[in-house]
This record gives C-alpha cells, structure tokens and sequence, in this order.
C-alpha cells in the first residue's frame, strides 16, 4: 500500500472503538428517498454521532451489489463521517429500470441531494466536505460523477471496472452474466438482461474509458484499490495516466484477495481510513478554509 502506515494513527481507532455516546446528537440510521429520473431510489444516510456538520462519503455498490460494503460504512461513521448509500434504480426491488447510464444519473442525483438536505440540520451534512467511494461498476460511477463535479474532494475505486474494457467486447454476454447472476436464477436488476447491458457497455466502450477521467481526477486526492479479481488492467490504466498529469495526491494499494475482498475486510477499511486522512483537512467550522 501507497498509504500512511502508522499503526496508532486515530483515525484508525473505529476499527476496535465505538465513539463517545452523544446523548444530545447520536448517530442514527435513517433511511431515505433521493429523486431520481422520475422515481425515489431507495437510500440509507448513516449520520456520525455529534452535532456535525460532518463530512460524507457517497458509498456505491457493484453490478448488482452483492457486496453492500456496508462494514466499510459503519467503520466509517464511527471515524466521525456520514456515509450516504443508494441502490440504483432498478435494482434490488427499488423502483425504474437499470442501466449502466441510470446509475452515473442515480450517482449525480445523491450528490446534489446531500447538498440539498443540509438544511435539514437533523441530517449532519456538510456540502463543502463530500468524497464518493466506489466497489467495482461503482468505482466507474464513482470516477464519473467526480469527473463531472469539481466541488466533490476526493474519489476512491475500489476494484473499479472499465466498463468499455470489461464489458465493452466480444467477451461481454459471459462477463455480465457472471456479475449479474442471471443464470443461477437471481433477480436483482428490473427492465434489463446480459445482453442489454452487454450492449450499452458496448456502445459506449470508447467514452466510458476510465481513462478519460484522469485530467479531471488529478488534482483532488484519489484512492486505487485492486485485487486478484481481472479487473486490474482498467484501475492500472487510469492510475498511470493520472501520474503522467500528477500523481502527488495518489494512493495505490493491491490485496491478494478475490473481487469482493473477502479475506481482507480489515485491510481495505485500514486502506480507506488512513486516505480519508489527507482529505477534507479543513476546519468545518472556518468558512475561510472552504472552496
């Protein structure tokens, strides 16, 4: 791992610890409806104990989200953070029809929510302290929403897929259909099918290069998290052309572990701690320090 490696660090602390009891301002789960194309995806908003403003981190899961990385979320909050998640639409019972375009508008419409809903105090949000975190498909959508919002502070790509190079070939149908599960009977996606994500991966392989997101990456701190799962080549890809721009906010790590990082739970919210680290420096209470 490219990261901060010492043990003691405080941040590291909600991996053993809860947090101090607040009585006056706990930390609450609530769940959440975030218009999107014409529906409400359904959502989860984690708010850290504490009167906040906090910070949040937009947390997006896979195709379909079999891995929720929901142990990442609660470690998260306990660090003092928000933690937003979503479902897609059209996934996992929530309401419109999936595609690969739905979830990067679905990833848009939760960043405008948080900056929306902070003037519901009850919520802890800070509009000016927002990074977004990605698994796999989540880590594309996670790159792309960043790329198209400058105000957002960092990114993360955990395992993050290239949807051109993955699914963008004539290896496609076999690829979606493993990460969908259609053919051991699951059904998590509505209005779609291996062969229709299959195509739209297809039709925009040559836009949604992860690639393309480098110049407009490089300037904020971001994480790159790979394993031993074959989708390497695309997080490599964009890693090296954000070093070719300026790699000096840059974090790498790789685990010898499957693509849901399954034996290094630990390891990867450890990886994720110490990068929060160097983002959102600023006092929440100094608006001088804010963008």
């Amino acid at each position: 791992m490219t990261a901060v490696s010492d043990p003691d660090r405080g941040l590291r602390h909600p991996l053993f610890r809860d947090p101090p009891a607040d009585a006056g301002s706990p930390a609450q789960t609530l769940p959440q409806a975030i218009p999107s194309g014409g529906v409400n995806l359904n959502a989860i908003l984690y708010t850290g104990a504490g009167s906040g403003p906090h910070p949040t981190m937009l947390l997006l899961h896979g195709l379909p989200g079999n891995e929720q990385n929901v142990d990442l979320a609660q470690t998260v909050r306990r660090a003092g953070w928000n933690v937003l998640t979503i479902h897609y639409r059209g996934s996992w019972g929530g309401p419109g029809i999936f595609r690969f375009q739905h979830c990067l508008q679905d990833a848009a419409a939760a960043v405008d929510w948080i900056g929306e809903a902070t003037s519901d105090p009850a919520l802890k949000l800070d509009p000016y302290r927002i990074v977004v975190v990605g698994h796999s498909m989540g880590g594309f959508v996670a790159a792309h929403v960043v790329a198209e919002r400058s105000r957002i502070q960092g990114v993360a790509l955990i395992s993050g897929v290239d949807l051109g190079q993955s699914f963008g070939d004539d290896r496609s149908m076999a690829r979606v259909d493993e990460n969908v599960g259609v053919s051991a009977g699951l059904h998590i996606l509505a209005g779609t099918s291996p062969q229709a994500l299959a195509d739209e991966a297809r039709r925009n392989a040559d836009r949604w290069r992860l690639t393309n997101y480098a110049d407009r990456l490089a300037d904020r701190p971001v994480l790159m998290v790979t394993s031993n799962d074959g989708f390497a080549a695309g997080s490599d890809a964009l890693t090296q052309k954000i070093r070719d721009v300026d790699g000096a906010r840059l974090t790498t790590g790789h685990f010898a572990t499957d693509h849901s990082y399954s034996d290094c739970r630990i390891g990867l919210q450890v990886a994720v701690l110490d990068w929060l680290a160097t983002t959102c420096r600023y006092a929440a209470d100094d608006p001088l320090q804010r963008p």
